[in-house]
């Protein structure tokens, strides 16, 4: 796109860690803090969707890694922080769907350092984007509160529903162009 790309740090824990953007435990799954520009990945957090909702695999981790890295492109473009200032003007409801839409274009991001990573080093072997794909549906929203309450709130989402996720993921992995991850501009239902 023309820009320079500055690459996030990352910084693994397991119990907690303290960053710009406040304390987390090992309750917080991965995540990324634009305050000080770096992805914190929480090693225990491979091993629980691995074994509570078998989503492992190599590019299940990577798929991961590559979301939250997703999340420094959009604080790179603007898109963090356009957020941001968006979603304190919103109602729950509606700060939820927006971040969703964040959420979707991360998931995107990873597909498409995925399509791209490959080309250049023919990285991925058999099986890799279905990892993902896996990946994906098993952190998805209505999923995880499927699994946790036994019903979903539809209005809680902030991530995405797993057909969501998968969709988005699948997209950025065949898709060259990262203008093709506008979540933003499309109907909320569509997505």
């Amino acid at each position: 796109m023309g820009r320079q790309y500055d690459p996030p740090v990352m910084a693994l824990f397991t119990r907690a860690v303290s960053s710009g953007c406040g304390s987390a435990t090992s309750q917080t799954g991965p995540f990324y803090c634009f305050a000080d520009q770096k992805v914190y990945i929480n090693l225990l957090f491979f091993e629980q969707i691995e074994e509570q909702l078998g989503a492992g695999g190599d590019f299940a981790y990577a798929y991961v890694i590559a979301h939250e890295v997703g999340h420094h492109v959009q604080y790179l473009l603007g898109t963090l922080t356009d957020v941001s200032q968006a979603q304190r003007r919103l109602s729950k409801k509606e700060s939820n769907r927006l971040n969703v839409r964040l959420e979707l274009q991360a998931d995107f991001y990873a597909g498409i350092w995925a399509y791209h990573n490959n080309k250049m080093y023919n990285s991925l072997e058999e099986g890799d984007i279905e990892e993902g794909l896996n990946a994906a549906a098993a952190i998805g929203n209505d999923r995880l509160q499927m699994l946790l309450q036994g019903y979903t709130v539809p209005d809680a989402f902030n991530h995405g529903t797993s057909a969501q996720r998968t969709r988005w993921l699948k997209k950025g992995a065949t898709a060259d162009r990262v203008s093709d991850g506008d979540t933003f501009s499309q109907n909320y239902v569509a997505l």
